[in-house]
């Protein structure tokens, strides 16, 4: 019946998302996801450390130090951050009853993340035509663009989840059911925009300081 009854602001839970035992459940679960997330990602860290600096000596092929640029970098990941705090806003007025706003902070983040997905292609296009620094051109090639792509991979599922929930809830607004699943895709993003700032220190920063 709590699920069914009809909220206003004041009535609303005040941490609707672990309000009944189905949403407690949705967290337990995307706990265990995360942390084998973690687990994937820090295996495609260890890799890209041990070939980051293996190419071919008999080819011509660029170093990280030769290709990346800090200002691309830098843009990209202002945008994910960016996002990480639009989706807390949208989060803000999500446990405060107000769909609306929750909606609009959510597109915003949609929008930045989307820029945010845009700027890798062109950089990987970039990186391509510019440089011939492909995935099979060297060690060092497939183990970037594996940790960099499985990334933007997971900003691509990111935004078709928040996308998806705000089709399907447009209609309906927030209850008790859809708030865990809001918040949840909330945190997801926040793990996504984590994992980017780990890129941007070890790929970026380390690849061009040498």
């Amino acid at each position: 019946m709590a699920v069914q009854q009809k909220f206003t602001p004041e009535t609303w839970p005040s941490h609707p998302e672990r309000f009944t035992e189905e949403g407690k459940h949705k967290f337990l679960g995307f706990w265990l996801f995360i942390a084998a997330e973690t687990v994937l990602f820090a295996s495609l860290f260890a890799t890209y450390l041990a070939l980051k600096d293996s190419v071919p000596a008999n080819k011509d092929l660029p170093l990280a130090a030769d290709i990346f640029g800090l200002p691309l970098a830098f843009l990209a990941t202002m945008l994910l951050l960016t996002s990480s705090l639009t989706s807390v806003y949208a989060m803000y007025h999500m446990k405060n009853f107000d769909f609306k706003q929750m909606q609009f902070w959510l597109l915003i983040t949609v929008v930045l993340g989307l820029a945010f997905l845009i700027l890798e292609i062109y950089e990987f296009n970039h990186y391509v035509h510019e440089y011939h620094f492909t995935f099979t051109g060297s060690a060092f090639g497939s183990a970037f663009y594996t940790l960099v792509g499985f990334h933007g991979a997971h900003v691509t599922f990111g935004l078709l989840w928040i996308t998806t929930l705000m089709l399907r809830n447009s209609k309906h607004g927030l209850t008790l059911t859809n708030a865990p699943k809001f918040y949840i895709a909330s945190l997801y993003w926040h793990f996504i925009d984590v994992v980017w700032v780990f890129i941007f220190t070890v790929v970026y920063l380390m690849g061009i300081v040498g």
